[in-house]
Order: structure tokens, then C-alpha cells, then sequence
């Protein structure tokens, strides 16, 4: 947390890409510089302002000088200097190499990265976690983050060798989701371990699933649902573990999801079926 623990940051105007503060950040390009670093970088005003509401230790604001004025813009870096970060003013230029955009947005933020500990998962009743095995396109995993925040699940666990959750694509395809989703990182050996203290149900989709994926029975319980990763779906290893395998049936030619859109179907049916269950108490 930010809070009142840290001394306020300083305001600091850059112009040369060549400046050490700016090489630094252009570095989080580089999964091994944000490993390395502990640092990610979020773009535009209202990834910010979720970041700080939600208690993301701030490191850096990035400000466009054509921001200079703007009231938004202003607040908003008063709030990261008395949190502890510091204000980088820069020209167009330097701001869009930071992005990488040829029309970035007037700011962007360098945050410290944040993720829970396996062991440190308690799912209560109703509780709903996504763990995902290998997942490999980080639009994909923007866009589930971005729909367990909608569809209220609680989190993300990522199996085995994944994409970054903190690349600047993911955090891009999450809409701001990646502040308010937690995010676990784990081994297949440990998952597996951890899944034998699983209280409730364990859900996985497969080609081969026997069961339609709306006649399983989700609602009371908590759910762990595991989705295979793009290429080679749910491995067998994984599979063995679950208590029950889902298809979602197909009506035209394909004869398969995306695996975003997938976990959406399956996050929603478990949604629907809570509800439903709430409506009749």
C-alpha cells in the first residue's frame, strides 16, 4: 500500500529518451525488466485513479506537458506525490515511446506488481476462481481478467509457463480489471498439490467433456473452473483432477471457442445459476 508510510515524490521534467528515468521505464517493455524491477506500466487516467482507489503502490506518474492545466490531470498527480510516486513531466515524444503508441493517452502509471500467494486462497460458498494452464496470448488473458471482474468471480490462477498478466497488452485488454482481480502464479507439482484441499467443485472444459456444461450444478458451492491454454486445451494430467468435464455445444461448423469467450460462457452460467439460486431463498 501507498498510504502515509512512504515520503511524498517529487516532480521532475524530462525532455532527451536518453534520460535515465525514461530508459528505465521503457525497459518495462522487457518481461525480464518487470521481473526484475517488480514494476509494470499502466496507461491512461482511469487505469490510475482505479490503481491508486484500490490501494496500488504508485511509483511513477507520467504526465504530458500538453496536460499541464488540466484539472483532472492535476489532481491526479497532487494524489501520486502525496502517495509517494513521483510526477515525470514529458513531451509528446518521450510519452509515446514509454506507450508505444503514436497517439498516447496524457498519462500513464508505473505501478508496483502485486499477486497472492496460492496458499493464501479461502474460497467461501459461492466463491468462483478461474485457473488457467499455460495460457499464451495476453489479449486472451486481459479479456478473462476483464470478464471474472464482471462476472464477480474472485481471481486468476495461472498455471506452468503463462504470459505476463503484467505486459503491457494484457494490462491494456483488462480495461482496469488487472487492479481488482487477484492474481496467483504457480507450478503445475504445486497446483496439483493445492487442488487436493479444493472444497468444492473443480470444473474443467474439454473437447471430450461428457457433461453439458448447464446441467453440471454450480450453485452453493465454491468453484475452481480450469481452462486449457489455446493450442492443446485441458491436458490429461489436469483433467484426471477435475469433478466434472464440461462442453459447451457447438451449433455451426467450429468446433471450438476461443478460449476467452469460453470462460466467459462458463463464468456467466455459474453467475446465472447463483442468481437463480438467490431468487428462490
Amino acid at each position: 500500500m501507498s498510504g502515509g508510510t512512504r515520503a511524498p515524490g517529487r516532480v521532475k521534467e524530462v525532455t532527451s529518451l536518453t534520460n535515465p528515468i525514461v530508459k528505465d521505464i521503457r525497459a518495462l517493455a522487457l518481461k525480464k525488466f518487470r521481473d526484475q524491477h517488480n514494476a509494470f506500466i499502466a496507461e491512461g487516467q482511469k487505469l490510475v485513479i482505479d490503481a491508486l482507489d484500490l490501494g496500488w503502490t504508485i511509483r511513477t506518474l507520467v504526465v504530458a506537458k500538453t496536460a499541464r492545466g488540466n484539472e483532472g490531470v492535476e489532481k491526479l498527480a497532487a494524489r501520486a506525490l502525496a502517495a509517494g510516486g513521483d510526477v515525470l513531466v514529458v513531451g509528446e515524444k518521450v510519452l509515446g515511446a514509454i506507450t508505444r503508441r503514436d497517439n498516447p493517452q496524457m498519462v500513464a502509471g508505473v505501478f508496483e506488481q502485486r499477486t497472492t500467494p496460492l496458499e493464501k486462497i479461502a474460497p467461501g460458498a459461492g466463491d468462483v476462481w478461474v485457473a488457467l494452464d499455460r495460457i499464451r496470448d495476453p489479449g486472451n488473458l486481459g479479456t478473462i481478467m476483464r470478464t471474472i471482474d464482471a462476472a464477480g468471480a474472485k481471481g486468476v490462477i495461472l498455471i506452468g509457463d503463462t504470459t505476463d498478466p503484467f505486459s503491457t497488452e494484457t494490462v491494456r485488454a483488462t480495461m482496469g480489471s488487472v487492479f481488482a482481480v487477484p492474481v496467483t502464479r504457480t507450478n503445475l507439482d504445486r497446483f496439483l498439490a493445492w487442488r487436493a484441499s479444493w472444497p468444492g467443485l473443480v470444473v474443467g472444459t474439454h473437447l471430450k467433456g461428457a457433461v453439458d456444461y448447464r446441467k453440471i450444478g454450480y450453485a452453493g458451492k465454491p468453484v475452481l473452473l480450469l481452462m486449457g491454454n489455446e493450442q492443446q486445451g485441458l491436458p490429461d494430467e489436469l483433467a484426471d483432477r477435475c469433478d466434472a468435464l464440461a462442453r459447451i455445444p457447438q451449433a455451426g461448423r467450429a468446433d471450438s471457442l476461443n478460449l476467452a469467450v469460453a470462460t466467459g460462457v462458463m463464468l456467466f452460467e455459474i453467475r446465472r445459476e447463483a442468481l437463480t439460486l438467490e431468487e428462490r431463498r
